[in-house]
């Protein structure tokens, strides 16, 4: 019922707004004000996250500090940025793109905010204003080709979480934010979850779902928007793209490996797909819903199987076909028989996040995403991973925001779907007292944090023999 409800009002609130090249402010009404329905903040980051970063960087602390170093050493985290908002943002070919300005900003934003609440230096948390400001007070409309839609999801959900770091901010004109993110990004994203820009359901894959999940997500929940979050959580678990959970891990193996999607188009694809579903799981999990352990951990199973085949490690995989085209006009379909090859060198910041909610939160094995984690930290954050547009998809710095303590009492995977929301102060994963610190129960850095799961040789190596990776596109 929820899927049918939210597909009416929607088409109803932006009409066809997405068969055009451009979505401008006014398509879609903005949240309505209402009582705070949501903790903040309460995205990406809590306050207890905020409060444990500050206090283990303050008292030098591995592996905090070595993640601090990536963020004050990125050229976006610096006070002195100044923004360049645009009232139009293109993407896509045959349009004069301009989007790289917003995706700098918008991590120079997320990045100063990150940054001061870590220091306490104001003139960082001043600075994500201004840029927030401008950005509000002058955008108006994406466009460009269907590339649009990857824009709205990507940066729309980069934005609320920059935005969610300052919303108590003095000088923030939250309101305003709240209007231009609901309008110029959650629309577009909501619009594209229904409409799938006019193409078959299958015609884009799974990345291009998730990201518009993100965005309609996160702006749910800085706009205390409850049918926005009821229509993107409802979609994680029954959404007829290939974003939703089944269709992106399709195939469960008896290894405990569940088989990535896209996995059978390309490895840069692949990892941006997992690091925007643990994006969406994290976000979720800090207003009380729990998608992380949804049908039986699937999407452990999926990282786990992508975190070993971008390893160089082997890995099953079952041909698949989906159909491509437009509705109604052109129509073909396109079959993958194997994983893609990859380049165990590339890498991007997604790992600590998802390796620290599943080993420490939970308890559970994830052995290979421990030792893709391992590798891969401490990680950096937009800038960091190359010039283009694939090196901002993550906002990053996961070493540094995820490192947590391990549970007092180990998870219990549920044995299949749930479609309730976890209480707000209880999961599964039965928390410790003392989550937020990690000197709580022992070793203080990611060597100690591998060998306790059991590979700390191993994960010491990696750690020697860390590469620093790129991406693609």
């Amino acid at each position: 019922m929820i899927r049918q409800i939210s597909r009416r009002s929607l088409l109803k609130a932006t009409g066809a707004a997405a068969g055009a090249g451009a979505v401008a402010i006014g398509t879609a009404a903005p949240a309505a004000a209402a009582p705070a329905a949501y903790a903040h903040p309460g995205l990406l980051h809590t306050r207890t996250d905020l409060d444990r970063m500050a206090k283990k960087v303050g008292k030098g602390a591995a592996p905090y500090t070595g993640g601090f170093a990536r963020l004050t050493a990125n050229r976006h985290s610096q006070s002195t940025w100044t923004a360049n908002p645009q009232a139009t943002v293109y993407r896509g070919a045959g349009s004069p793109e301009n989007y790289a300005i917003l995706y700098n900003d918008i991590h120079a934003a997320y990045q100063n905010a990150l940054r001061g609440h870590v220091s306490g230096d104001d003139a960082h948390l001043d600075a994500a204003v201004t840029v927030l400001n401008a950005w509000s007070g002058k955008l108006t409309q994406l466009a460009g080709s269907a590339d649009r839609f990857l824009a709205a999801g990507l940066y729309g959900y980069q934005f609320a979480n920059a935005a969610e770091l300052v919303r108590d901010h003095p000088d923030f004109e939250l309101a305003r934010f709240q209007e231009m993110l609901s309008t110029v990004f959650g629309a577009v994203s909501d619009d594209f979850l229904v409409r799938h820009n006019g193409a078959v359901v299958s015609n884009y894959w799974t990345n291009w779902d998730l990201a518009a999940m993100a965005c309609v997500l996160a702006t749910g929940i800085l706009c205390d928007d409850k049918a926005q979050v009821a229509r993107a959580v409802d979609y994680f678990k029954h959404g007829e793209g290939l974003g939703s959970i089944r269709h992106a891990i399709p195939v469960l193996h008896d290894d405990g490996l569940g088989e990535w999607l896209e996995a059978g188009r390309d490895q840069g694809h692949a990892l941006l797909g997992v690091g925007l579903m643990g994006t969406f799981c994290e976000m979720a999990w800090n207003q009380g819903i729990d998608l992380y352990g949804y049908d039986d951990s699937r999407f452990l199973k999926g990282a786990q199987y992508v975190a070993k085949w971008a390893m160089g490690g082997d890995v099953p995989f079952t041909a698949s076909t989906r159909k491509k085209g437009a509705i109604g006009g052109w129509s073909g379909s396109e079959t993958v028989t194997e994983a893609a090859p990859v380049d165990p060198a590339m890498t991007r910041p997604i790992w600590a996040m998802i390796a620290n909610h599943y080993t420490r939160r939970r308890t559970l094995d994830a052995s290979y995403v421990i030792r893709i984690a391992a590798q891969s930290g401490p990680e950096g954050g937009g800038g960091d991973y190359g010039p283009n547009s694939g090196g901002y998809d993550q906002l990053g710095f996961g070493t540094l925001a995820f490192t947590r303590a391990k549970t007092a009492v180990r998870a219990t995977p549920s044995a299949g779907p749930s479609d309730g929301p976890r209480p707000r102060g209880s999961s599964s994963a039965a928390p410790s007292a003392t989550d937020g610190d990690l000197a709580a129960t022992g070793s203080d850095d990611l060597l100690g944090w591998a060998a306790a799961t059991g590979i700390g040789a191993l994960a010491g190596g990696l750690l020697l023999l860390r590469r620093r990776g790129r991406t693609t596109e």
